[in-house]
């Protein structure tokens, strides 16, 4: 498991019952987790949860605010700052576990002695949007929300990053990809973080089974002839890290060499000393 380990401003503190404990900073989370089967210990840890995210019988939920706290609050990681929020459907605004990407990914832009232009799709609020700006890359940004790229925006700010050569797009994915082959646009890696279902900006379906391989595809047009790098997160149930890594080898490694590896990505759990899994990320590069 690739395990994002080295944060100071997220911990998840304990986990049981369907249910994890994360410290967000000095704000603490209580929020429902599928993986987690086993039994929470009785402790008075759980006490502490400034909000707990309830899930409904008939889809979604709703938070529950137990003591006073900020509409929302920065963490950092590294020189990375990021905006925190409690939204529908649990989410934060950030996925901590990707922190584990970002640091192979800048690893790779800051030792390539070249410019590196990077795409990130399904780009969310910009996580490793911010990473790859600031490991000194040129990036695209593109989402379908023009909330989460607006979110991205801010991070970059709180980065000290606005002035980066960054450019944010409020597009379909696959739309978007398709104009830059026929612009003939070159990428020299690409991150892409797809969902297992999803809407366009237009009402465009996005099923992760039907729509992968065919957007993997168009990826590959436009990649430079020298790409650096290919990341793909999936957090679907059923795609092991073996698809995500099958799939890298027959649309890159047949045409640029290099190499594919692929595992979990996950969190270490303080108080239990276990490790969370959050799901899986296949890494191409051109070694």
């Amino acid at each position: 498991m690739w395990l994002a380990d080295n944060w100071i401003d997220y911990e998840v503190l304990d986990t049981g019952d369907g249910e994890k404990l994360e410290r967000w900073g000095d704000i603490i989370l209580r929020r429902p987790d599928p993986q987690v089967i086993w039994q929470k210990s009785n402790d008075k840890l759980w006490q502490n949860a400034h909000g707990h995210y309830h899930r409904s019988q008939t889809g979604g939920g709703q938070w529950e605010m137990l003591k006073k706290m900020p509409e929302r609050w920065t963490i950092n990681f590294q020189s990375l700052a990021f905006h925190i929020k409690p939204m529908g459907f649990k989410h934060t605004g950030l996925f901590p576990e990707q922190a584990t990407n970002w640091s192979w990914m800048m690893d790779k832009i800051q030792n390539a002695n070249r410019p590196i232009k990077v795409l990130n799709l399904f780009a969310y609020t910009g996580g490793a949007t911010v990473a790859a700006a600031q490991a000194g890359a040129e990036v695209c940004h593109v989402d379908a929300s023009k909330g989460m790229v607006a979110w991205a925006k801010e991070n970059m700010a709180l980065s000290n990053l606005s002035s980066s050569p960054v450019r944010f797009i409020v597009d379909d994915v696959i739309k978007f990809v398709q104009r830059e082959s026929r612009r003939g646009k070159k990428y020299d890696g690409i991150i892409m973080d797809p969902p297992s279902y999803g809407r366009g900006p237009n009402g465009e379906i996005w099923k992760i089974e039907d729509e992968l391989m065919p957007l993997l595809n168009s990826c590959r047009e436009i990649l430079s002839d020298n790409p650096l790098f290919f990341i793909l997160n999936s957090y679907t149930t059923g795609l092991a890290p073996t698809v995500l890594r099958n799939v890298l080898n027959v649309t890159l490694q047949k045409t640029f060499g290099g190499q594919s590896l692929s595992d979990e990505i996950g969190l270490p759990i303080t108080k239990s000393k276990l490790l969370l899994p959050c799901g899986a990320t296949g890494r191409w590069e051109n070694s």
